[in-house]
């Protein structure tokens, strides 16, 4: 198969932000690797479907492998991938903790990490994660300190990164969403949300879409942690 056509690689991808971006990429031109634990399998000749637990360390290597023998190349990979789980810190259990570590984080690691060494070879690259902005202005209305230490470390890795990979053409860059309408929340608690940034309503899938689409297409910035969030980060 030709490898001339970009390839995005997207990870939860089988619902809410994750589906639309599969799509937008596909709109763009791009073919897609699309994984997720329930993810189905696709009729389209440009989208893979790898099915697979994005925590467990095998994962993610394998999602980028297969992206490399079905289409030659990864280009960009969305690290979208991520649970909450609002709760009082001591209320806490050790198996959230766990999970939290492991699709945050480890899934994080263990794809960018298979991602960024197949970018290096071909000589360039775009790196996106989706972070919070509870990371940066965390709220008693919600206690998430669990959100605040993966997602933190997902926005402190981005930087990080962004230098270290600058010179070798490829580029590290974040979204950071306030409250976004998709299935993690019933509609029941709009209101409540909605209240949490000083816009007062929700946000839109479109939005975050937009918003990795303009760092997709934005060749110079790089280390940039894109705030989609009715001014939740700035304030409340």
């Amino acid at each position: 198969m030709s490898d001339s056509r970009k390839v995005a690689v997207i990870t939860g991808a089988s619902q809410g932000i994750g589906e639309a971006l599969v799509q937008a990429y596909l709109d763009r031109g791009y073919r897609v690797v699309a994984t997720s634990r329930s993810i189905q399998p696709s009729s389209n000749p440009d989208v893979l479907t790898v099915a697979g637990d994005i925590g467990h360390p095998a994962t993610g290597p394998k999602v980028i492998a297969e992206a490399l023998k079905a289409f030659g190349r990864v280009d960009t990979l969305v690290n979208n991938a991520g649970i909450f789980i609002a709760s009082p810190f001591t209320d806490y259990t050790a198996e959230q903790y766990g999970q939290k570590l492991a699709t945050n984080l480890n899934g994080f690691f263990y794809i960018t990490q298979a991602a960024v060494d197949a970018m290096e070879k071909q000589g360039n690259g775009h790196v996106v994660s989706i972070t919070t902005s509870l990371v940066d202005n965390p709220t008693s209305k919600v206690p998430s300190v669990l959100a605040s230490l993966t997602k933190g470390g997902l926005a402190a890795a981005t930087k990080s990164l962004a230098v270290e990979y600058a010179s070798r053409g490829i580029r590290v860059n974040a979204v950071s969403p306030g409250i976004i309408k998709t299935p993690m929340h019933s509609e029941e608690i709009y209101e409540f949300l909605a209240g949490l940034n000083p816009a007062g309503r929700l946000g839109e899938i479109s939005d975050i879409v937009d918003a990795v689409l303009y760092l997709e297409g934005a060749p110079f910035v790089t280390g940039e942690i894109l705030h989609v969030d009715g001014g939740q980060g700035a304030g409340n």
